[in-house]
């Protein structure tokens, strides 16, 4: 069995107070350290969370040994459960013009960016993949639809052994939009977990109010028709008035 997770963490800001990052963190790790991921991929955060992060999960890796953090940027990252996964290489693409080029935005993104990836292997079946993890522009659908187009071209350059794509995110849209279109001609075999289990469409972004009515599922996880959806579900836990973050995560679980 596969456990995939996503979750935007949101970036710590102290007005966001009782739900900034100090009084949400034991909660959003708790949450995840319940489901034991094999894979986890996060949105948003600055480096000090990813690292306050790094320590809350003792049974995951951040994998960001590739990587130059610059201070003030947020990052998509991915943890693994080393029991299970092996990481051969990892990379970050920024989604823009100059995709090697930390830091950097294009087509009208209001910030710089970037999806990070790695090239995995399962321990138990030693069948490879590549897991990719981004955050899309959240104000413009033309921008949002640029930049998945640079994720693909850029992660189909790297697969050169056609291995099984996992993809999870933020995408800043519904799975009607654009951005789904695109993912959808360029990657065929990729599917949604949850529209593949028939699960009515649910908000997993809610301002720390717990709904959203004028929200949508803008946090998906799609993967290659390789792998079986077994389950997925948008965890709406809380404690009174403390959220894990302002996105709900999203958990499933897979077969290969």
């Amino acid at each position: 069995m596969l456990k995939v997770a996503s979750t935007n963490i949101r970036f710590d800001n102290p007005a966001d107070a009782p739900n900034d990052w100090a009084g949400r963190k034991s909660l959003l790790s708790e949450l995840i350290n319940n489901f034991a991921p094999d894979l986890l991929g996060t949105q948003e955060g600055r480096e000090p969370q990813l690292k306050d992060l790094d320590q809350l999960l003792p049974a995951h890796t951040l994998i960001d040994g590739h990587r130059s953090w610059i201070t003030e940027r947020m990052y998509p990252c991915i943890f693994v459960n080393p029991l299970t996964v092996e990481v051969k290489e990892s990379g970050d693409i920024w989604l823009s013009e100059t995709p090697y080029e930390a830091g950097t935005k294009s087509f009208d993104s209001a910030f710089p960016r970037l999806c990070t990836w790695i090239h995995g292997v399962f321990k138990d079946t030693k069948k490879e993949f590549i897991y990719v993890n981004t955050h899309l522009d959240h104000v413009k659908s033309h921008t949002r639809r640029s930049q998945i187009q640079v994720l693909i071209s850029e992660i189909k350059k790297i697969n050169t052994k056609s291995l099984p794509i996992i993809l999870t995110g933020d995408f800043n849209e519904s799975p009607a939009e654009d951005v789904r279109e695109v993912i959808n001609r360029e990657w065929t075999n990729l599917y949604d977990a949850w529209q593949f289990l028939g699960k009515e469409e649910e908000t997993s972004f809610h301002k720390f109010d717990g709904v959203h009515d004028e929200g949508s599922r803008i946090d998906w996880i799609l993967t290659d028709r390789f792998f079986k959806t077994k389950s997925i579900e948008i965890i709406k836990e809380h404690r009174e008035e403390i959220y894990p973050s302002d996105h709900f995560p999203v958990f499933a679980s897979f077969t290969y």
